[in-house]
């Protein structure tokens, strides 16, 4: 029986990426091999449209021990401590079914870590909603927040931070991004790298069903107005099977019984058992009766195509079958040897005494589809708004309006429902610039972070790439990290538009620009294209992981003021940038012209100067300067410690709402002791770095000098009310 036109085109597939397959085999595929191939060569496993591109990215230096390429990132901290981290979309199966769409992408990138052989230490997410008042919003972010909250608290992995946005771009299709960091002794790393002849491969962990057949197709699919149909496709997660897996993955991973290890995420066994073969240059051999199922008259392709979670395959040492079932018994997990690798460089199947596929590795691997798409490098917005424009609203009135908008209200509403302090190491939780974990039973810790910024790439898509690189560097710094690495998780439209494609490649190469200069190499990532419905796009969506190291616990830094009396001081010039700033956009509805000028000079000078301050235990809090300018982030600093400030008049712009609301990048706040200012002075001036006192701490009131004032309670209670509205609005 031939493979129809149609069975090709719901395989996701062209009709010329089809005629190659024929071309490769020399012969029609079945069923079932039309169904490998659907999976191997989709946008999600492919990167047929972003590879030729990624290779731009630096993704090595001298702590990098592990780049892209792997199920994680490893990164040297020292000590023979190594970090393994990576983010992953979750998009489309959360907007189709959100509780458990968002918590079976927790579980994936929980073990693309514990593969590594690392035990995962926290957990972030960036999510990002449509309107507060589309008709989906509430459901959606209930929905996706529980998910998360559920999966990773019944896992017992405290989720430490992340982000919460909402702009109606993504009110047909919402973003969830998932990151996981895991801590490993760094001469105990697994790979995926299938090694041997005739070495078993084992399958271990839950048994398989039908959920998530299609999984990664979907995930390469823009939506219509039919995405509900489409709930099969989701994976049903269970934390609980995920934590008794981790145990025994990492039980076994004690002794030298592993050769390669692999999650089986999307495609399920067919991307892990291909990747494994592909990258040891081996075959691999299955006998599908084995395969542990817990329905009934599953068939090769269901089995070959699920994407049931908490699954791994791992090729062993065919010595160590015994000693190895033993630790999955105890964990009552499954343990079956479905398979053997051979020499044949070949997927062979077999099933019921029969030979149900045979195709080329290679095919597979090596052959994908890969693009070079047409694209269009963006129009940059250079309109200007005149100056007077920005006079019409009282300083006091925006900064209030942007501090009760969605996103820049307090979240504690979101993360309080996540476990943040499960297994002891917590030291600083969300609500800061980063998050930051103690290594376990070490005097040191790791930060993290978390960022995105479309609007600024939708802008600008080259400007906003750098600008979120270098947001992320300085959250890290401001908690007292010496920034290391970072991973990223691409969220686009089609590439086959090439306006779409010229945001990708555009955002690309300014995330390129700024981890050269910075120093900052990306070791993992994640690509997600067709995030559209009904061919209308999201926003261009660069998300940043970044990690950063600090060698001593009593170097960390907060943005929480500590004494009246001390002094605040900005790092950084201000120009005065608003255009796509929160205060035109809360204040006046405009989102018009271009981003604020990255300057990577700039960036990496007083960076580097501030961690130079911190490393003299000179800066008692640190706050970064980001959305919403100065003022905003001087009242995020007071609302912290519930301690007022008094901020003084600007005289170097040419008015208060440029001066305060303005978003120039590269700007630190730093409370420091007025006793240490001249020294503080002294080493500012001589690496060159742009200062000036800005604040001073006082008790109780907000206020600048002549203009406003307020009672910290009272911004606080304003910070706080968007949540009271959106629930009653839905």
């Amino acid at each position: 029986m031939s493979i129809t036109k149609g069975q090709i085109e719901s395989h996701g597939l062209k009709l010329d990426e089809y005629n190659k397959i024929k071309d490769l085999l020399g012969r029609d595929t079945n069923l079932l091999e039309l169904g490998i191939f659907s999976a191997m060569w989709n946008e999600h496993c492919s990167y047929k449209s972003s590879k030729i591109h990624l290779k731009k990215l630096p993704t090595k230096n001298n702590i990098v021990i592990q780049g892209p390429g792997e199920n994680a990132g490893v990164i040297d901290i020292g000590d023979d401590d190594a970090i393994v981290f990576k983010i992953e979309s979750h998009n489309h199966p959360s907007f189709i079914e959100p509780y458990q769409g968002a918590a079976t992408g927790v579980g994936g990138i929980l073990r693309d870590v514990f593969t590594m052989g690392a035990r995962p230490i926290a957990l972030m997410n960036s999510i990002h909603f449509g309107s507060p008042n589309h008709k989906k919003t509430q459901h959606l972010l209930s929905g996706v927040v529980s998910g998360i909250g559920g999966y990773g608290n019944s896992v017992g992995i405290p989720t430490v931070g992340g982000e919460t946005k909402f702009n109606s771009t993504y009110n047909e299709n919402i973003l969830v991004n998932a990151m996981a960091i895991g801590h490993v002794n760094k001469n105990k790393i697994f790979y995926s790298k299938a090694k041997g002849i005739n070495k078993p491969v084992v399958y271990v962990g839950s048994k398989t069903g039908r959920d998530g057949i299609h999984g990664a197709t979907m995930a390469s699919a823009e939506f219509d107005e039919n995405s509900d149909q489409k709930k099969p496709t989701v994976q049903v997660g269970d934390p609980f099977t995920e934590k008794l897996l981790l145990e025994a993955c990492l039980e076994l991973m004690k002794d030298n019984s592993i050769i390669s290890i692999q999650d089986m995420g999307a495609a399920g066994l067919t991307s892990s058992s291909i990747e494994m073969a592909s990258k040891g240059k081996l075959g691999i051999e299955l006998n599908l009766d084995k395969i542990p199922c817990r329905e009934n008259n599953m068939s090769p392709y269901e089995m070959m195509l699920s994407e049931s979670q908490e699954r791994m395959l791992i090729i062993l040492d065919d010595k160590k079958e015994k000693e190895a079932k033993k630790i999955f018994d105890k964990w009552d997990l499954d343990f079956v040897v479905i398979g053997k690798t051979t020499d044949t460089n070949r997927l062979i199947l077999n099933f019921q005494n029969k030979k149900v596929a045979d195709i080329p590795i290679s095919a597979l691997a090596d052959e994908a589809p890969l693009y070079e798409r047409k694209w269009l490098k963006p129009k940059i917005t250079k309109n200007k708004i005149e100056s007077k424009d920005f006079k019409k609203i009282k300083t006091k009135e925006a900064l209030l309006k942007i501090l009760s908008s969605p996103d820049h209200s307090n979240k504690d509403w979101i993360t309080d429902q996540y476990d943040q302090v499960v297994m002891c190491d917590t030291v600083q939780k969300s609500g800061g610039d980063s998050a930051v974990i103690r290594i376990h039973n070490k005097n040191k810790a790791i930060a993290v972070s978390v960022d995105s910024s479309a609007n600024y790439c939708k802008a600008d898509p080259k400007s906003g790439g750098k600008q979120i690189v270098c947001e992320n560097w300085r959250n890290l710094i401001s908690v007292g990290a010496k920034p290391l690495a970072i991973t990223n998780c691409l969220n686009f439209g089609s590439p086959e538009k090439p306006k779409i494609m010229g945001e990708f490649v555009e955002c690309v190469n300014g995330i390129k620009e700024a981890c050269e200069f910075l120093n900052f190499p990306v070791v993992s990532g994640n690509v997600s294209f067709y995030n559209e419905t009904n061919s209308k796009s999201i926003f261009p969506t660069p998300v940043i992981g970044g990690v950063g190291v600090i060698d001593n616990l009593n170097k960390i830094l907060s943005m929480k003021t500590k004494k009246v009396g001390n002094l605040i001081l900005i790092i950084g010039k201000t120009f005065g940038h608003l255009f796509q700033s929160a205060f035109l956009r809360e204040n006046f509805a405009i989102n018009d012209g271009p981003p604020p000028e990255i300057n990577l000079t700039n960036e990496k000078n007083n960076g580097l100067a501030v961690l130079k301050l911190i490393k003299e235990k000179l800066i008692l809090s640190a706050h970064d300067v980001s959305s919403g300018g100065i003022l905003v982030a001087l009242a995020e600093m007071s609302m912290t410690s519930k301690l007022g400030l008094k901020i003084f008049e600007p005289k170097r712009v040419p008015s208060s709402n440029e001066y305060f609301f303005a978003e120039d990048q590269g700007r630190y706040l730093l409370e420091i002791d007025k006793n240490n200012l001249k020294k503080i002075e002294a080493i500012l001036k001589k690496n060159n770095i742009f200062f000036d006192i800005v604040a001073e701490v006082q008790n109780d009131i907000f206020e600048i000098e002549k203009s406003f004032s307020i009672k910290v309670n009272d911004l606080y209670n304003n910070n706080n009310q968007w949540y009271h509205k959106f629930n009653a609005i839905n």
